[in-house]
């Protein structure tokens, strides 16, 4: 008798959504496949890699979201690690909020999980920062991972030695469902590179698109806002803290390289490119926090689209189509979300009961929350 073949999960998405996914599938014994159409324009390599629940001055759900992920980013990563044999660059670096006033500061949502910084503090923390910086918070448990030149490379190598398959260049162009009143989801039409379309037949799959979500779920309301970014080389430690100002933030990497991001552009759409004014922006927006770093070289400039919805909440559980998941929509804390979507999806794949802390969080996030169109 020839052996049975596990039902694979179809992951529709190759960028850190779609390998975080995919890792913790295979982890769980599945078999899974990767669809992946361009991944160099998705949010993961755009970021920055922050892990700043309490420096972006998160609120509500997403700021519990966000903490409950924090919380399991260690032993995420150490997973990572030892499957791929390879660094995620995580560091504990701390993050540096300057403000104008101590009122300012005061009145920051997530002051009260900070260490308040008078002039004084804040030039300890961060020295040469531009004087106009009265006051500051430090988030000490706030960090960082590299998400570009570590973190990614590790998912992918970790997705391979898992048994992860991959079909590079593969857009999902339509998906299928059958005319049951449930609604099932049956397969995709997908395009390869050559332009061939075919059909997938497949009965589970998480839908980790990212910001072209909408153009599958069109009611879905999931836009891409285009971000600019640049990196400088400063001298090895230079920059101790992650500094995170008003419209620019800067990352100082453990080689002295420092990823300074980022623009918000949504009237931008999938409109591609750089362009010299985002660029300037972020350039003013370095001096105006570190002047010294204006004179540091510039070393790669890039672009990419983060997902975003109405609330600046991600999507995660399931769909309106019975057998596709969802684990889309993270805007600027994809990297941050990364554990806790991990463990939410193979919650829900699991097709056992989840417990009530991911319940709530799958209650919190579903898609039936935001039932507005995406802007126009």
């Amino acid at each position: 008798m020839a052996p049975v073949v596990p039902d694979p999960v179809l992951v529709l998405g190759g960028g850190l959504m779609g390998l975080t996914v995919a890792h913790a599938l295979a982890v769980r014994g599945e078999t899974v496949v990767v669809l992946s159409r361009r991944r160099g324009e998705a949010a993961g390599f755009v970021a920055a890699g922050m892990l700043a629940p309490h420096a972006e001055g998160l609120s509500g759900h997403l700021l519990a979201l966000g903490q409950a992920s924090q919380a399991l980013i260690p032993s995420w990563v150490r997973g990572i690690q030892t499957d791929s044999g390879l660094p995620c660059g995580l560091r504990a670096t701390g993050i540096v909020v300057p403000f104008l006033s101590p009122a300012e500061r005061d009145a920051y949502p997530t002051a009260m999980f900070g260490e308040r910084l008078d002039r004084t503090g804040l030039e300890r923390e961060v020295p040469g920062i531009a004087p106009r910086w009265d006051s500051g918070l430090l988030f000490a448990r706030d960090g960082q991972i590299d998400n570009r030149r570590c973190l990614m490379r590790a998912l992918e190598t970790a997705c391979v030695r898992r048994g992860v398959a991959f079909e590079e260049g593969t857009e999902v162009d339509e998906l299928l469902t059958g005319s049951s009143p449930e609604n099932e989801l049956e397969g995709l039409r997908v395009r390869g590179a050559d332009g061939e379309a075919r059909l997938v037949r497949c009965r589970r799959a998480v839908l980790t698109c990212g910001a072209w979500t909408g153009r599958l779920l069109p009611q879905l309301p999931v836009f891409p806002v285009k971000g600019q970014m640049l990196s400088l080389q400063g001298p090895r430690h230079a920059l101790r803290r992650v500094l995170f100002g008003p419209g620019t933030y800067m990352v100082p990497r453990d080689d002295g390289l420092v990823v300074v991001g980022a623009t918000s552009e949504p009237e931008a759409g999938f409109q591609g490119g750089l362009t010299p004014a985002g660029q300037v922006r972020l350039e003013e927006g370095v001096a105006s926090l570190l002047p010294r770093a204006s004179a540091w070289p510039p070393m790669e400039r890039w672009w990419g689209f983060r997902p975003c919805t109405p609330d600046g909440g991600p999507l995660l559980g399931k769909s309106s189509i019975s057998g596709l998941w969802l684990a889309t929509g993270h805007h600027r804390n994809g990297v941050l979300l990364a554990a806790i979507t991990a463990r939410l999806m193979t919650a829900v794949l699991a097709e056992q009961e989840v417990n009530a802390e991911d319940a709530q969080w799958l209650s919190q996030f579903g898609a039936e929350r935001l039932a507005s169109p995406p802007p126009i």
